[in-house]
């Protein structure tokens, strides 16, 4: 990341992030010190943010546009899971002294390309000079109808636990790109690499999902994990049945390589799926629901009393892990 020294700020901010904010005029090309955001009545607003560290989140040598499409990503994945749609995002970027223009250019042309997939616009932020690493933070800001917004206390003991997607993609992946698992075929690991650069963030779900779903939220620290953040917050327990839980091909390809990895699909993390409870009376809806969208929408276990996430495995005996998921302390 070291070259031709970046200008200065007013003209970094000028060249390379104004254009990101023509698609929202109260942003005012980024031109004052701070953006206006106007409310339709009986919405509520949604805010979420993440900071991402060069070498603790991201590998130091992820080409700039896929660090910024998967930082924009995460935290639309946050509004997905609380059923939101997105109007906008502040960007912080603390750049390692010297880091090349060319390379905040191709971040900033990472975030158009998601800006105009996924409707979004940039609204403002702030950037700074670092000794330390490339630190980056997002604040995405979004709205859902008033008091429907899907949160993560609804869960009630004989609900159904589904998942979008496929699990597990995100945590092989980064294995994958650190060289840690041989043997597959090419397009198998280029899959699970592209899965852990580029997640999806199921905005049309998560829409979908309010007043339908009990409680929900995106899979980031890993399955079991998130699982346990419901199960905490809504006072519930849940099991999981491992044979369930929805794999992609590649992700097949390594498990059958070594069958140890069903731990890292279990709790590896970096899915950005959704992992929702329904009533069991709703089971048809989720099922027309998956039609509609085109998306694969699994049932892979069941809300229950008592505390805590259980994992029947594939053999039908209980699983232990060493961890349920990624801790961020």
């Amino acid at each position: 990341m070291t070259g031709r020294p970046k200008p200065g700020e007013f003209e970094l901010i000028a060249r390379h992030f104004a254009p990101l904010a023509a698609g929202h005029a109260l942003a005012f090309d980024l031109t004052d010190d701070a953006a206006l955001l106007r409310p339709e009545p009986d919405r509520d607003l949604v805010l979420t943010a993440d900071a991402v560290v060069a070498g603790v989140h991201f590998l130091p040598d992820d080409a700039p546009d896929l660090i910024a499409a998967k930082l924009l990503r995460v935290n639309l994945s946050d509004l997905a899971a609380m059923a939101a749609r997105p109007r906008g995002y502040l960007l912080t970027a603390a750049w390692p002294s010297g880091t090349d223009e060319n390379w905040i250019a191709r971040f900033a042309a990472g975030l158009a390309a998601d800006q105009s997939e996924f409707g979004i616009a940039m609204l403002g932020g702030d950037t700074v000079a670092t000794t330390g690493p490339l630190t980056l933070s997002l604040t995405a800001l979004g709205d859902v109808p008033r008091g429907r917004a899907l949160r993560r206390n609804g869960a009630t003991p004989g609900d159904l636990v589904f998942v979008s997607g496929s699990i597990g993609d995100g945590a092989l992946g980064l294995r994958v790109l650190r060289g840690e698992i041989a043997g597959l075929g090419d397009d198998d690991a280029g899959f699970l690499a592209g899965r852990y650069h580029l997640p999806r963030p199921r905005l049309a779900l998560g829409q979908a999902l309010s007043g339908l779903a009990g409680a929900g939220l995106d899979v980031s620290d890993g399955l079991v994990a998130d699982l346990g953040h419901i199960c905490a917050v809504s006072g519930v327990g849940a099991v999981i049945r491992a044979a369930d839980v929805p794999v992609s091909t590649a992700a097949r390809a390594a498990l059958d390589a070594d069958p140890g990895r069903l731990a890292t699909v279990l709790t590896g993390g970096d899915d950005y799926e959704l992992l929702f409870t329904v009533p069991a009376a709703r089971k048809p809806r989720i099922a027309d629901l998956a039609e509609r969208l085109d998306l694969p929408l699994t049932e892979i276990g069941e809300i229950t009393g008592g505390r805590g996430v259980r994992v029947i495995g594939p053999d039908g005996a209980p699983m232990r892990f060493t961890a349920a998921g990624y801790t961020h302390a």
